[in-house]
């Protein structure tokens, strides 16, 4: 059977869509149930332009914990099961402390904690920061392992519990904003504004491939962005495209939020 239509993917993605249409194809025809791991929103617009090859046969409901979860879990189901019916597998990993100095933990301090105990990314969904702590969204499959073995977050000793979903405490995420004026809404040029780079050293991780346009890798320096887009640069975060105006001097005013 002809695999043509992966080519219309980029190459990094290939290896996940040719995963993806297996699993609609195993609900559509073998009639399985298939819950994937957390997806980012580029492999979740994979894996629904995938399902709608199998409308009628297949039926996709994405599940992240709460309605606007940016990492979220597909439930594929043969098309006369209902896929919202189906247990998404998401618990909440609670971490606190006695230490106040929990209050200087970041998002970064408690996924590098995860990943060190050997957890895959995929197996967690978002992350909610608080003074206090944060609420982790995890696969439920996972969750017992975490709860007994994340005992430090950073320099910080650490406890766990497991909550339900209904008391999970919503952190929204924060921006700083930026405000540039530009020649082009070039993805370079953007780029080196807002990480503070030369052009040409902006250019570098783009090329490499470490750069994702609404979570799409994007090798392509001169990408026009727009209002709306978030763009991510390996070693130098991530940021969004609030508003782009032009001004009468044929440049753009670009307000930017860095995501803290």
């Amino acid at each position: 059977m002809t695999r043509d239509w992966l080519n219309h993917f980029h190459p990094d993605e290939r290896g996940f869509a040719d995963k993806a249409e297996e699993w609609i194809e195993r609900a559509a025809e073998r009639h399985t149930v298939k819950v994937t791991d957390f997806l980012d929103p580029r492999q979740a617009e994979i894996v629904q332009s995938l399902a709608n090859r199998y409308s009628g046969q297949a039926a996709l409901h994405f599940n992240g914990g709460y309605p606007e979860a940016e990492r979220k879990r597909a439930v594929l189901v043969p098309d006369y099961r209902d896929p919202e019916a189906e247990d998404a597998g998401i618990t909440i990993l609670a971490v606190t402390s006695a230490d106040d100095r929990i209050a200087s933990l970041d998002h970064g301090d408690y996924m590098g904690a995860l990943l060190g105990l050997g957890i895959k990314r995929e197996k967690v969904g978002d992350f909610h920061v608080r003074p206090d702590g944060c609420h982790v969204l995890v696969a439920a499959e996972i969750a017992d392992f975490l709860n007994l073995q994340l005992r430090q977050v950073g320099r910080i000793h650490v406890l766990t519990d497991i909550l339900p979903l209904n008391e999970l405490q919503i952190v929204r995420t924060q921006l700083e904003e930026m405000t540039l004026s530009v020649a082009s809404m070039r993805l370079d040029g953007i780029v080196s504004d807002v990480c503070r780079l030369s052009r040409a050293k902006a250019q570098l991780p783009i090329q490499a491939g470490r750069c994702r346009v609404n979570w799409k890798t994007e090798e392509d320096p001169s990408k026009p962005l727009k209002a709306g887009d978030t763009v991510s640069v390996q070693g130098f975060g991530r940021f969004r495209i609030l508003s782009a105006e032009p001004t009468k001097k044929e440049r753009f005013r670009v307000k930017v939020g860095k995501f803290i």
